[in-house]
């Protein structure tokens, strides 16, 4: 296909260049690449709940003490989030990526070292800053290199290797720990970060940020030849279809402003319900489930198969994303995700606990995933990973809150079935912010054309 230019000759419109082409090999390696990434990131997030019991028995951890761990673990990825995206919109992408994961590959072999619970706590912390940062930058990296009309459900398959990361992780603990101990974990989760590190440095930098900072015009052309393959064009100039007044502003400054306020906290208040269920089931549903009468190998089951449910839900997510009008996908999955958490909480036996779980996992799954997809697509060049790497971070402290509450909540005397119908409500909170975003009249059916050549 001819890239698409505009009027002026020798002149060509990058999104729309890539929008005209096919999904390259190029193009591939990038995803891949990203995939990767967000497969070790989703491995080194999960392993301090895999090495928790071991700890517990070497070193006499308390509840207490190891909930600061897992606490500090989560502050460190908020903040890295929010951090990590004005830096990445200032100073390009691939160089924050690539340091975001050198730090947490270098942080997670120094937790492989500590000797205490406090020194463990400092530890995890630094390593959460850098496994925050680099999931808003891998985000906007592949996003600002796909077609518009694929671009939600290559994003939503990259965010499927946290899953997977996470759930490999588990199996691979198994293993090691027995044979090797609990430090072999994060010595895994050390070196494999390491590794991509290196492959993140021989990805191009963002082809829109390229633009947007003035890079010469031969190195920008140079990169659209190897995304293109056979097609030949010549071009003296690149353009983008973003608005050039948003050129003027800061990150932070573009998406508090008014132009984008409404939409900003709205994707925030969506995400941060959204984590909030999901963080307080996956933490305290095998508890939960334990105290109904199932075994703890019961119950470590059952709870497994939410965050299961949610790799097939958000492939599915991204794919109706990229055909009807994201808000009402989105808010479909989270209504629904309420609707079968309240029903979780009025299961009459444990087979229908098994059965709706993976249903109510499917359906927050395919919510919480799909968010970054949305947000990218949402925002200008200029401020894209700024606004996606917000809203991760503020959706973190909701993950906080869900584990602290979900503690509180058994302590006050309720059960499974009272907690579980209580987490109704902020499902369906998200449903109705994404909602309101779509009906603000921010990336309306009309407007996908533009909203989509701004991603």
């Amino acid at each position: 296909m001819k890239p698409q230019q505009s009027s002026s000759p020798g002149t060509v419109d990058v999104q729309a260049f890539i929008d005209s082409q096919r999904f390259s090999p190029y193009q591939w390696m990038i995803l891949i690449v990203c995939f990767l990434v967000v497969v070790a990131d989703g491995f080194d997030t999960a392993a301090i709940g895999y090495v928790a019991p071991s700890l517990t028995r070497e070193w006499g951890v308390s509840k207490l003490a190891m909930g600061n761990v897992l606490s500090a673990s989560l502050v460190g990825l908020a903040l890295g989030a929010l951090i990590a995206g004005p830096f990445a919109d200032r100073f390009g992408r691939k160089p924050v990526l690539a340091v975001s994961v050198a730090v947490f590959g270098l942080f997670s072999l120094a937790t492989a070292t500590a000797a205490s619970a406090v020194e463990l706590s400092g530890w995890r912390f630094l390593t959460g800053m850098g496994l925050g940062a680099a999931i808003p930058n891998a985000t906007t990296l592949l996003a600002e290199y796909a077609p518009a009309r694929r671009r939600a459900f290559l994003v939503n398959s990259m965010f499927c290797g946290f899953t997977l990361g996470a759930a490999g992780g588990g199996f691979l603990a198994a293993v090691m720990i027995p044979e090797f101990g609990w430090r072999s974990v994060f010595v895994v989760g050390g070196v494999v970060p390491l590794v991509l590190a290196v492959m993140v440095l021989a990805l191009p930098e963002s082809i829109r940020f390229m633009v947007l900072r003035d890079w010469p015009a031969q190195r920008i052309g140079s990169v659209l030849r190897r995304v293109a393959g056979s097609a030949q064009f010549q071009a003296s100039r690149f353009t983008l279809p973003d608005d050039q007044a948003d050129k003027l502003r800061s990150p932070l400054g573009l998406i508090l402003s008014q132009k984008y306020r409404m939409g900003t906290f709205m994707l925030w208040t969506t995400y941060f319900m959204g984590v909030l269920v999901f963080y307080l089931v996956t933490s305290w549903m095998p508890t939960l489930v334990n105290e109904t009468g199932a075994t703890p190998a019961e119950a470590a089951l059952i709870a497994a198969l939410f965050p299961l449910g949610g790799t097939l839900g958000a492939m599915a997510c991204g794919w109706l994303m990229d055909r009807i009008d994201p808000h009402r996908v989105i808010g479909v999955a989270y209504f629904f995700a309420g609707v079968f958490t309240l029903a979780m909480g009025h299961a009459s036996s444990g087979s229908y606990l098994t059965m709706l779980t993976p249903v109510a996992g499917l359906f927050m799954g395919a919510g919480l995933v799909s968010m970054p997809a949305l947000a990218a697509s949402f925002y200008p060049t200029q401020g894209r990973a700024c606004g996606v790497g917000w809203m991760l971070g503020i959706g973190r402290f909701g993950g906080i809150l869900g584990a602290v509450a979900g503690g509180t909540l058994l302590q006050l005397g309720l059960g499974m079935s009272a907690i579980l119908s209580m987490l109704a409500v902020p499902s369906v909170l998200a449903a109705i912010a994404v909602a309101a975003k779509g009906m603000a009249g921010e990336a309306k059916p009309s407007q996908q054309a533009a909203v989509a050549n701004e991603a």
